[in-house]
């Protein structure tokens, strides 16, 4: 891309992966960021207080359903890309109240590419239509279930989406091609594997394993355990996107992966020997003592394996993290921000995870 030093629209930058990519960026590029949240539950501006004086970084409360406020925001900062992460993106919350999950993933997906659409289509110059970019990040969800000896999922892969979420995400997937293939307008999609790492909200499973294991609950595991994901470190995924964003072909997908299949209930006991080592004072020792099996979830995914050899062999990117370093620096991460911890675990969440889990 051109215009390497101009600003950059981040949607949902308050969340996990949003709030991760923008503090990445910051350290590594020029540009500045506008930060354009809703604030729902898992959108925390704690993530980001470490760049609340930086200059280059504004935070907009805001929803992106709010065409009104979308198109006044680009008018005004005239941002050269929109990286778009605002999404509800909890499986098990999806299937209880889809409503939320289909108004911001489709329709608000929809609205900012509309918004989107007008700006891009007033740029004067040629230059500036050309380098303008709409980068949209999806998941693997939205290609449904491998069984064991099934090769990965590749970016030409038929969508299969089983959950309200994964639905969801399809959707807005496939809103994105048709603007590119319709219109025109500069777009890329990344569909990731399984992230984690630090400001993960602890209703995700890693999170909610080591928070529970240092604590002396029960940790809860859906079926047997034995559902496989590829484990993604985030700071991994956050280079990958800044990788696609500068390099990545107007109107193509990426498949962003990190070399780790890994069954639910392997990571389960990797984490509880971490903590093992780490914390040899917790309430339960050793920690795997905790493990609870509970009832699968409805349209529980089997398996997700990421073929990631596309971003790999045009853009040259790799994930560095294996995932015995990842968890290692994601278990210290917890263990040092209580403050952090306790500020996210609120009433309402305990509520939930008591509904969940039947804990």
């Amino acid at each position: 891309m051109d215009n390497q030093a101009g600003t950059i629209l981040v949607t949902g930058g308050a969340g996990f992966i949003g709030s991760n990519f923008i503090l990445h960026w910051l350290a590594n590029e020029p540009s500045d960021v506008i930060n354009l949240d809703k604030l729902t539950y898992a959108g925390n501006p704690a993530n980001l207080a470490s760049i609340s004086s930086d200059r280059r970084y504004k935070f907009v409360q805001g929803d992106i359903c709010d065409r009104e406020l979308v198109a006044d925001l680009l008018l005004r900062t005239r941002p050269r890309a929109i990286v778009h992460f605002a999404a509800e993106s909890h499986v098990d919350r999806s299937i209880h109240g889809p409503d939320d999950f289909v108004r911001t993933n489709v329709n608000g997906t929809f609205s900012l590419l509309e918004e989107a659409r007008a700006y891009w289509s007033a740029m004067n110059k040629d230059k500036e239509k050309n380098s303008f970019r709409f980068l949209h990040v999806s998941t693997d969800e939205v290609y449904g279930s491998l069984d064991a000896a099934e090769p990965a999922f590749c970016e030409t892969t038929r969508y299969a989406p089983n959950s309200p979420y994964s639905a969801s995400k399809a959707a807005s997937d496939h809103l994105v091609r048709a603007y590119h293939h319709t219109y025109g307008m500069p777009v890329l999609t990344t569909n990731c594997s399984n992230n984690y790492g630090p400001f993960q909200f602890p209703e995700k499973l890693i999170p909610l394993v080591i928070l529970h294991a240092i604590s002396g609950k029960p940790i809860p595991v859906y079926g047997d355990g034995l559902n496989v994901r590829d484990w993604l470190y985030v700071t991994d995924h956050c280079e990958a996107i800044r990788t696609v964003l500068s390099r990545g072909r107007a109107g193509e997908t990426y498949n962003i992966g990190g070399r780790n299949e890994i069954k639910n209930i392997d990571v389960v006991n990797t984490i509880c020997s971490t903590l093992d080592e780490l914390r040899p004072n917790d309430p339960v020792l050793p920690h795997k003592k905790l493990i609870t099996f509970v009832k699968d979830r409805p349209g529980h995914d089997r398996r997700y394996a990421m073929n990631a050899a596309k971003i790999e062999g045009e853009l040259g990117w790799r994930p560095k993290e294996t995932f015995e370093s990842g968890i290692r620096k994601t278990i210290q991460w917890y263990l040092a921000n209580q403050s952090w911890i306790e500020g996210v675990t609120s009433g309402s969440y305990r509520q939930w995870m008591a509904t969940q889990y039947s804990l």
